[in-house]
């Protein structure tokens, strides 16, 4: 920078972060203040560190406001959760803590976790402590820092995941924040005695934006590990664990109008050994928190740095910090990203069970108990529940003596199997959006079940009914549901607006490209039913449907947006 160049200005929340005492700021006396359900905006940045986001019900916004009270505020907490699998108590604990303090519905996250929502700001550090009684915690699960970790669940119990989740649990202990703060100000409640803490990895103002990790064990891409910052695909020679591909620079968020942002699928960087895991992970996190922009937070995240920088010079970076060379990378091939629906046996004999949640959201509605069917099957299930990328949920090792009760509690509570579900239904995936989102323009987890019984009309006359097709749909360009990578990917632009994005290749490997821009969400069904029954009758063998659009013309994906050749 030359002396007459003025010095970029930071954005406010670098300042933030410094100034906060390691993420304490004025958490302790907002949180004691009963004059408001609500706390400052400074605070709610902290808040995220922690794994909480301020929220309030939209819906509700005008009759407030006319009656002069401030917003129905509450909070969402996030779990952090490696994997996705917890014990049946933990799962209990969370099915209790939505009774006592949130609106009586679970959520199972895109980033195979839970969320409760509807909680009050004085009963935070009631559920954080509970949630501490069964060794849970929300550490990181938001905001400036290396958030859930996310791993291919394999509910086939292969000896593969065995060995790669506990790598990936790994990792998450690693990169967590080495600051008290959340356990002094949610948990223990003493006074901060003013020792400087050092955050060895973060520093004092941690990343420049969130960072996402996934594992994922091929062929199943459920995890998406191309939309991720840093990607790891396991890799096997029979049943030894060789090592793993490392992607970098995956992200999917975007803001509307502004050509500055983007949604990018990752580079294959190299490959490293399991011994090595934890040391790429630190390294890829140390050259983004030393090279992310910190004056633009929309240009902020890895996939920016990668583009500005070149992958050449930012692997440099990451190899001048592990001390150690990147190896090439090796083969790998993906071919799904559905659940194992229903009942099947691992390869111990036993048996899992997965369930399909629409849009992740366990609640009893319309005669259909979900919520009560898990809880009472986790009161009598002897092995590990884990919760999937594509926000459903696996009962797994369960015992032939006891797979007919756990049938029977599903039958008595009208939670229907896989059976009926269409190809489209089994493959779709929707935000929360509205109400209680702040960023949503439009709606998604409300309207994508109205939206799925008007394609699978025209699935059925096109005999695509039993096709696996992917469809992901969110109320803001921000992506937390990975539209980007559907092969039908609606974004929401205003209300009842949505962006129609079409050519995602299924396997998650090529983004999808914008077809029809802000129209009416009654124009959807309309604006694909000639392409989905084009496909019906003009595909080739084995040919997906994105790839179909691709192949004809529908779209034309730049080359930036696949990863390697098709």
């Amino acid at each position: 920078m030359s002396s007459g160049e003025a010095t970029p200005k930071l954005e406010k929340n670098e300042y933030l972060k410094e100034e906060s005492n390691n993420l304490r700021g004025t958490l302790v006396e907002e949180l004691a203040d009963n004059s408001t359900a609500g706390i400052s905006a400074d605070a709610s940045q902290l808040t995220k560190f922690h794994g909480m986001y301020v929220q309030d019900d939209r819906d509700i916004r005008g009759e407030r406001r006319a009656k002069k009270l401030e917003k129905a505020f509450s909070f969402m907490l996030r779990v952090r959760l490696p994997g996705g699998v917890c014990s049946p108590d933990q799962y209990l604990m969370m099915d209790q803590l939505s009774s006592d303090y949130g609106n009586d519905t679970i959520r199972l996250t895109t980033r195979q976790t839970y969320q409760l929502h509807g909680l009050l700001k004085g009963n935070l550090r009631n559920v954080i402590r509970k949630m501490d009684d069964v060794l849970m915690d929300s550490i990181g699960a938001c905001g400036d820092i290396n958030r859930n970790v996310m791993c291919q669940p394999d509910f086939k119990k292969t000896h593969a995941h065995a060995k790669v989740y506990e790598i990936a649990k790994n990792i998450s202990l690693h990169l967590l924040p080495k600051g008290k703060a959340y356990r002094e100000i949610f948990i223990d409640g003493e006074k901060f005695s003013g020792e400087v803490e050092e955050e060895p990895i973060y520093g004092t103002t941690y990343l420049p934006r969130k960072f996402k990790i996934g594992v994922a064990i091929p062929p199943t891409n459920d995890v998406d590990v191309f939309s991720q910052d840093l990607g790891f695909i396991a890799i096997f020679e029979g049943e030894k664990l060789l090592g793993f591909n490392v992607t970098v620079g995956g992200g999917l968020g975007t803001t509307h109008g502004n050509d500055k942002t983007y949604p990018r699928v990752a580079d294959v960087m190299g490959f490293c050994t399991p011994e090595q895991v934890n040391q790429v992970a630190e390294a890829v996190v140390l050259a983004q928190r030393d090279n992310g922009s910190r004056t633009d937070r929309k240009n902020a995240r890895l996939k920016y740095t990668i583009d500005r920088m070149g992958l050449a010079a930012f692997k440099a970076e990451v190899e001048k910090r592990t001390g150690f060379p990147i190896a090439e990378a090796k083969p790998f091939e993906f071919t799904t990203i559905q659940d194992d629906y229903g009942w099947n046996q691992d390869i111990e004999g036993k048996w899992y069970y997965v369930q399909f949640v629409a849009s992740g959201r366990i609640i009893d509605k319309d005669g259909v108990n979900l919520r009560t069917a898990f809880r009472e099957i986790a009161k009598i299930h002897k092995g590990d529940i884990r919760l999937t990328p594509t926000q459903n949920l696996a009962f797994c090792g369960i015992d032939e003596a006891d797979k007919e009760a756990i049938q029977k509690i599903l039958d008595e509570n009208g939670v229907a199997g896989p059976e009926k579900l269409s190809g489209l239904r089994k493959n779709a995936m929707a935000c929360p959006a509205l109400p209680t989102c702040g960023l949503a323009l439009s709606e998604s987890e409300r309207f994508i079940p109205d939206l799925l019984d008007e394609f699978e009309k025209v699935l059925d006359e096109a005999g695509l009914s039993d096709d696996a097709i992917s469809i992901r749909m969110t109320g803001c360009p921000n992506g937390c549901a990975r539209p980007y990578l559907a092969e039908i990917g609606l974004i929401g632009k205003a209300p009842g607006k949505y962006n129609l994005y079409l050519g995602a290749k299924y396997n998650g490997m090529r983004l999808n490209t914008i077809y029809k821009e802000s129209i009416k969400a009654e124009e959807i069904v309309p604006s694909v039913e000639p392409h989905l029954k084009a496909y019906a009758k003009e595909r080739q063998e084995g040919e997906g449907f994105g790839d179909f659009c691709v192949r004809t013309g529908v779209v034309t994906p730049p080359s930036k947006y696949t990863v390697g050749q098709d």
